[in-house]
């Protein structure tokens, strides 16, 4: 069994061992509770439980559950504040760390990706990692030129760690859903797994990242890393120095806190309308702040082609709904095969549905907040509520999958910020279709 086989193995045993162990605890607590114990108390208790050690397992994983880890970082806001604190720590570490690979294994890929000459190509490379992502590592260098660059390596075997950890994690999303009953895991895992083989190869996203560096060039508000040079497993971009949202996030002033979510949002609007393709992997670790208040957006494996821009139906449906005219927004959901078939809606239901969504453009700033989250999120998990009938009827176009998740991404980060946001005009600038 070679070094990729048995961590593979190791993987699926642990996380198969846990989807037992949590299958064990769901029958501890129907016999608490036939014993008379607290029905609210025995389910927070099995679930703050399975929480921390889902996240303890998680932090020792890559490939799929890392990335799935890094997407459930994002919605920890959903989950209720008793039950959050204990593993809060642990979920923001998901997003950009990860153990580092020996620097010997690195210079292996390199070779293979490079040329076994790959040294005379950099004035120095620095074997420790800067910093780690969910398929790979970033390294620091000094290009031939003089250029300060960051050498991203994929992981030897992540391509295999990967195919294997989703085909595991799907048995475990049941477990997601109940750590954060607001979010579709398995439409989020869906639409991930999509995206494995477009990730897996760093042409790909090199090309991306070339694409938005074109299109924010000279910007004065964003930043985007030149690439330098690309292979299948190793990307050199241009190296950027900032502060990290994740700090922003524990210490930023209110002020930093309001600047950085109002950039997060509106970039990505301008890159749907600039560069036409949507940033997709919208968490902390992937957005850094300048000293002279500039964002830079890194990270360009997951993205999705709009070739017409903005969509322009997204202005039209939120002009109807500010105007409260619900019958237009059901026509317009209608066109765009929002529904599955046979299913009609009423106005009244998708009034109900969408109307907590809309909170935050009825204002001409709104403050998101933990509380606004979970208030807003818990309803559809309700089977018993009307939003959760509505919703399982509602049939999101896979082209906007992705969308909607950097959308409900980029609430529960400004959420995390506690941030003031002119969400209603950021959204108005980037939709000409809004009157």
């Amino acid at each position: 069994m070679n070094d990729i086989t048995r961590g593979s193995f190791r993987r699926t045993t642990k996380l198969a061992s846990f989807g037992l162990e949590v299958a064990g605890r769901g029958v501890l607590g129907f016999g608490k509770r036939l014993a008379g114990q607290d029905k609210d108390a025995v389910n927070a208790e099995l679930l703050q439980k399975s929480a921390e050690q889902l996240f303890s397992v998680l932090g020792e994983l890559k490939g799929g559950a890392m990335k799935m880890g890094q997407a459930l970082s994002v919605f920890e806001v959903a989950v209720p504040e008793e039950l959050a604190e204990p593993f809060r720590e642990a979920l923001a570490k998901l997003q950009d760390e990860a153990p580092p690979m020996p620097a010997k294994k690195i210079h292996q890929v390199l070779d293979q990706q490079l040329g076994t000459k790959w040294r005379d190509r950099f004035q120095s490379f620095e074997d420790s990692p800067a910093a780690s992502a969910s398929i790979g590592q970033v390294h620091r260098g000094v290009w031939s030129d003089g250029r300060q660059v960051a050498i991203k390596v994929q992981y030897p075997g992540a391509d295999h760690a990967l195919r294997s950890d989703f085909k595991t994690m799907r048995r475990l999303t049941g477990v997601f859903k109940a750590v954060s009953p607001g979010t579709d895991f398995e439409a989020v895992m869906d639409e991930i797994e999509d995206r494995i083989e477009e990730e897996l190869d760093y042409r790909t996203e090199a090309s991306n990242q070339r694409a938005f560096a074109k299109a924010f060039a000279g910007d004065p508000t964003y930043v985007v890393p030149k690439i330098v040079a690309s292979a299948p497993k190793v990307i050199i971009s241009e190296w950027v120095d900032g502060t990290s949202l994740r700090k922003i996030i524990a210490n930023g002033s209110q002020a930093e806190r309001d600047h950085a979510a109002t950039r997060l949002w509106d970039f990505q609007f301008a890159a749907m309308e600039r560069a036409k393709l949507l940033h997709g992997d919208p968490h902390p670790g992937n957005f850094l702040f300048l000293p002279d208040g500039r964002m830079a957006a890194l990270d360009f494996g997951m993205c999705a082609p709009y070739p017409e821009g903005v969509p322009s139906w997204i202005g039209k449906a939120i002009e109807l709904s500010l105007r409260d005219d619900y019958d237009g927004v059901v026509e317009v959901m209608r066109e765009r095969d929002f529904f599955r078939p046979g299913y009609s809606a009423t106005a009244d239901q998708v009034r109900t549905y969408l109307r907590p969504l809309t909170d935050p453009l009825h204002t001409d700033t709104f403050h998101f907040t933990r509380a606004w989250m979970q208030e807003t999120t818990n309803p559809y998990a309700d089977v018993r509520g009307q939003n959760w009938q509505t919703g399982r009827q509602m049939n999101a176009p896979a082209s906007h999958l992705l969308l909607f998740r950097v959308i409900g991404s980029c609430a529960a980060i400004s959420a995390q910020l506690d941030a003031d946001v002119p969400l209603r005009s950021v959204v108005k600038k980037w939709n000409p279709s809004w009157a």
